[in-house]
């Protein structure tokens, strides 16, 4: 990415063409905010001309390496953007995302508006551009994957055998996440080389009295297997990113999705043919959720359904299945588990913005493109999300209502999905009392992954 910063900002050529005037300004609303994305342009179908082409194998042909975005690339631009296709928009939408070179980003900007009809703030029209396009659900163009490869190859080269054109994978909604991918060995202990988040395998742990460096008021990600307890302190994970664990007898992995505000946990110890899968953050999102692969068989994982889409563990139909994640507070849950044990200090690198460490980055919304949203709550109104053992359906339950229900001493049963409260936060049992996988996420990354859900109680 710096190179390519660095080489758009290069050369003579100055001029940037003007947006249309018939475009529709986009409000000026925090960003997001759900709103009404308007009638998409036209959308054509069927092959491309020869001209746009030829100006695509300009700009992602042979030549495309660190002193991309010379004059001719530019032109090229131009002939994109006067196409009027917006199934083009993909291609501008990643280019925006690794171009801020100040002779080209402009550029890019303004023939991205061009075919979608937009008139877009430079401070952020990457992110409202793509929410467009997502929301109007555009096709992407002829020939998109084979582009799309090239570039994020180029920005990050381990990102190759991820890129699986077979798959199910729906490569307009991937997006880098901003950091590199986390290829360290199993059991690495350094911080990522080159910037890249790095997980924490069998991570060192004390019990509950070796845990008072942390506050009993703070947050932990509460996991309860076979009767063994443990507790994995938020802004440790906000750090990590990422576990390989074992507890209770089973190995499993742990992501968590800073952006989605959900962690979860995948038991990976009952894959069959295959080396344990070890679970490792790549650098890329989808939809705003971050997309883990396995560091054996470069397999990806649909992070919330824990599903593999790419890869021997995709062809072999690998599901992992889940345990529920419990949050709570440090306090509440060591007193129902006093012999749990914690994660020890030093798993934090000794951060320097303590135990705060993104310091409310997320407070305003996603920062990162989601589309449109299921309007039946706000987007990071906190649900628990969970399967009905009985019906196959998912269901979110609203957590603050939950709580105080279950507070107050009443009842939640759905669907055979029965709510107990774990600590202070909640987890989800069948009605055997068997655990059936729930876990705490913002309501838009559920119902984006679970466009079918219920909502509990109905609204």
């Amino acid at each position: 990415m710096v190179s390519l910063a660095a080489a758009c900002s290069s050369g003579a050529d100055t001029s940037t063409p003007t947006t249309p005037a018939t475009t529709v300004v986009v409000p000026d609303l925090p960003v997001g905010s759900p709103t009404d994305f308007g009638e998409p342009p036209p959308i054509p179908d069927g092959p491309l001309s020869d001209e746009v082409v030829a100006a695509i194998e300009q700009i992602y042909g042979p030549t495309l390496d660190d002193r991309i975005f010379d004059i001719n690339e530019r032109q090229a631009l131009d002939v994109l953007g006067e196409s009027g296709d917006v199934r083009l928009g993909w291609m501008f939408s990643d280019l925006l995302r690794f171009i801020f070179g100040e002779d080209t980003r402009p550029r890019v900007a303004s023939n991205a508006n061009k075919v979608a009809g937009l008139e877009l703030i430079p401070r952020d029209d990457w992110q409202r551009y793509t929410n467009r396009l997502i929301a109007w659900d555009v096709p992407e163009p002829p020939g998109y994957f084979e582009s799309k490869k090239r570039l994020f190859t180029l920005v990050e080269p381990n990102w190759e055998p991820l890129f699986d054109e077979t798959s199910d994978v729906d490569w307009r909604l991937i997006s880098w996440g901003g950091v590199f991918i986390d290829a360290r060995p199993f059991g690495d202990t350094e911080r990522c080389p080159g910037g890249c988040i790095p997980a924490a395998d069998n991570p060192a742990t004390t019990d509950a009295a070796g845990g008072d460096w942390y506050p009993d008021e703070r947050i932990v990600f509460g996991v309860e297997i076979n009767g063994e307890a443990r507790a994995y302190p938020k802004h440790i994970m906000e750090i990590r990113e990422m576990v390989n664990d074992t507890l209770g007898g089973r190995d499993f992995g742990m992501p968590y999705c800073t952006l989605c505000g959900s962690a979860q946990v995948f038991f990976t110890d009952e894959v069959e043919g295959f080396d344990r899968p070890i679970l490792r953050t790549s650098g890329l999102l989808s939809r705003s959720n971050k997309v883990m692969y396995d560091l054996n068989s470069k397999s990806v994982f649909d992070t919330f359904l824990g599903n593999a889409v790419t890869g021997p563990l995709a062809d072999a139909g690998v599901v992992l299945p889940q345990a529920s994640v419990a949050v709570t507070t440090w306090g509440a849950w060591k007193a129902e588990h006093p012999d749990t044990t914690i994660l020890a200090e030093d798993l934090d690198f000794d951060h320097p913005n303590g135990f705060d460490p993104l310091r409310g980055r997320d407070d305003n919304g996603p920062i990162f493109p989601i589309g449109d949203v299921d309007p039946r709550l706000p987007v990071q109104e906190q649900v628990l999300g969970v399967t009905s053992p009985e019906t196959g359906e998912p269901i979110a339950f609203h957590v603050p209502t939950a709580t105080a229900t279950l507070r107050n001493g009443e009842a939640i049963e759905v669907d055979g999905v029965v709510l107990e409260l774990s600590g202070d936060g909640l987890r989800a049992l069948d009605t055997d009392g068997n655990d059936i996988g729930g876990h705490q996420a913002f309501w838009f990354a559920w119902s984006q992954f679970e466009p079918d859900t219920s909502l509990w109680p109905e609204s």
